[in-house]
């Protein structure tokens, strides 16, 4: 059997801590939150790898790095309440669950959310829920939220989910341009949401969050 335990660890000191991740909330969620748990069954013993894991379809498991270092962005206080869009299987829900007062998931695919929600359940995680839902439209019923985190890559950010952000609130996100990707913290201040690059890092698509094709002849 893996010692998943050791491999956790590995993972924060090899991939996470090097990183410039140092927030002990952070470090201490991903040393105890069992990722093996959030990931497909044939996909246990890739769980600790330093890419983004494939949980089916075009969706990805976020790699530790990368999750990381957005959650270091964002900079999720106790009291704050999260809005995570994409969660897959639960895992990012699992660990912002540990920062945050409380956390709502979307998840567009049913099989996925009902996992996710069943999963963190039986992982005794109290104040988080799975809703099933377009990505691309978020939860705008139980919010607005301090804080939004969109597992996966974006061409644009809907409208309809930068309204769900509160005032002085924070997103965080991968920006795709062609094969290459820009994670970019934004801050909404007065209703305006201005964008800070954080690191370079890279993700698929999420469906309802690609550019307008222009129109061709």
């Amino acid at each position: 059997m893996s010692d998943y335990s050791t491999r956790r660890t590995m993972m924060v000191d090899t991939q996470v801590r090097p990183s410039d991740v140092t927030k002990f909330p952070i470090i201490e969620a991903m040393l105890d939150v069992p990722r093996e748990a959030y990931v497909p069954d044939n996909k246990r013993e890739e769980a600790y790898v330093s890419e983004n894991v494939a949980l089916g379809s075009t969706r990805v498991m976020l790699e530790p790095r990368t999750f990381a270092k957005l959650l270091d962005g964002l900079d999720i206080s106790p009291d704050e309440t999260v809005l995570d869009i994409g969660c897959g299987l639960g895992y990012s829900t699992a660990i912002i669950a540990r920062l945050a007062e409380a956390v709502v998931a979307v998840e567009d695919d049913a099989e996925m959310a009902a996992e996710a929600q069943q999963t963190l359940s039986s992982n005794d995680v109290d104040n988080a829920a799975v809703i099933e839902n377009k990505l691309s439209e978020g939860a705008a019923k139980h919010g607005p939220y301090d804080v939004i985190m969109i597992e996966g890559g974006v061409e644009v950010v809907p409208a309809e989910i930068l309204a769900q952000l509160k005032d002085g609130g924070r997103i965080g996100c991968i920006f795709m341009e062609d094969a290459l990707g820009v994670a970019r913290i934004g801050y909404k201040i007065d209703g305006d949401v201005t964008w800070r690059f954080a690191f370079n890092a890279s993700a698929p698509v999420l469906p309802g969050f690609e550019a307008p094709k222009g129109f061709v002849l």
